[in-house]
């Protein structure tokens, strides 16, 4: 996988040499800075004749796994009568970690996939995509969807979190479950998505010391570690991979993979889930304990989470998956904290060849939570 890193470092390096902008819709620019009012009016002005977009203004910007940037529009006047949307809101790998990271395991590809052939018709609240695109050549990709500053509410780790909040976030996650469960698409050129246990072993292999960077992180949070777990922390990377492992034996379904309360807003009195970068088939269990062990507190999740196991159940259930039992399923789960840990330790401590991809306060919260669970569900012990 060395090679690949090498053939993204160099052709990054051409790119910029390069200086290219991107004037055509076809052009996946290299970044932001190369986006041109022309590129704009090919994408939002093709169907109002006489409107063009005149300037662009890149407003707010952050960084984590990805490079996000909103982006201010103006237009000549047709384009404002006809009421063209005066911002944009876009996702790209324009830095050299980011492309190194997204590029080398198909997370950019999947992303573009993911808005291209899923998200038109999955009826969830989720960005709504106006373009994507990625260069399987440079490995650059861009996403520009409607832009939703005032009108939606981004969670953080100090969000609080509501019995019914989380009742919409399980109801969303049965949706897609349900929408692809044992799909004889997934994997196939109409859903062309990577298997979780084939993009878990590629991440291993174009990041080897992902399990020292692990390992090294979870030595360093012995004051957010329950005691117990600490003391057997040189069982969790073994096992760690074991729970990635496991999803070739059991039922696979479309999956999110990094449902952090993060990605999770509230809209319109709707849960809403955002991020779609490590789409990939697998068993739904991954993300339903991701998404409620890093969402809720402590306390709440030790009070409400066998309810919403089963209120998950009963939601995929209407979407004709009937056979998941409750006792089963709480299993699955719990073997899933393992990689979940995993995705926040490497936050914590990222290889060199990866981006800072959080700040270290939510970095740390979800550490706490997810230790908590994986101590409280006694999720060491779930693989006999």
């Amino acid at each position: 996988m060395s090679g690949v890193v090498e053939d993204i470092r160099r052709v990054y390096a051409e790119e910029e040499g390069r200086q290219a902008m991107a004037e055509h819709l076809t052009d996946v620019p290299h970044n932001y800075m190369r986006l041109t009012p022309q590129w704009f009016t090919e994408l939002l002005c093709r169907d109002v004749p006489g409107a063009e977009v005149t300037g662009l203004t890149l407003a707010e910007a952050s960084n984590g796994s990805s490079n996000r940037q909103r982006i201010l529009l103006r237009y000549n006047a047709a384009g404002d009568r006809a009421g063209l949307p005066p911002s944009v809101f876009c996702k790209a790998s324009q830095s050299l970690l980011n492309r190194i990271m997204l590029g080398s395991s198909g997370t950019a590809k999947g992303e573009t996939d993911f808005f291209t052939k899923v998200r038109p018709v999955l009826e969830i609240e989720a960005p709504t995509p106006l373009h994507a695109a990625f260069d399987d050549h440079t490995r650059a990709y861009i996403i520009v969807m409607k832009d939703m500053t005032g009108e939606a509410d981004f969670l953080n780790e100090q969000s609080p979190v509501s019995r019914a909040d989380a009742e919409g976030m399980v109801r969303v996650l049965a949706t897609l479950h349900g929408s692809y469960f044992a799909d004889p698409a997934l994997g196939t050129a109409a859903l062309p998505f990577h298997h979780w246990s084939d993009w878990w072993d590629n991440q291993m292999a174009v990041s080897p010391t992902f399990a020292t960077k692990c390992v090294r992180a979870m030595d360093e949070c012995e004051q957010i570690v329950p005691a117990r777990l600490f003391a057997r922390r040189n069982e969790i990377w073994p096992l760690t991979n074991r729970s990635a492992e496991l999803h070739r034996d059991l039922p696979r379904t479309l999956i999110h993979s990094d449902v952090h309360l993060g990605n999770w807003y509230r809209r319109d009195g709707h849960m809403g889930l955002c991020d779609w970068q490590i789409t990939t088939t697998g068993h739904w269990s991954r993300d339903l304990i991701y998404a409620l062990s890093t969402s809720l507190s402590v306390e709440d999740r030790r009070n409400w989470f066998d309810d919403l196991l089963r209120a998950y159940i009963d939601a995929m259930a209407e979407r004709g998956v009937t056979d998941i039992r409750f006792e089963d399923a709480h299993r699955q789960c719990r073997q899933q904290l393992m990689s979940t840990l995993a995705f926040w330790t490497i936050t914590l401590r990222p290889t060199d060849d990866m981006p800072l991809m959080q700040p270290e306060g939510i970095t740390r919260a979800l550490i706490t939570r997810i230790a908590a669970a994986i101590d409280d569900m006694d999720a060491l012990d779930a693989f006999d």
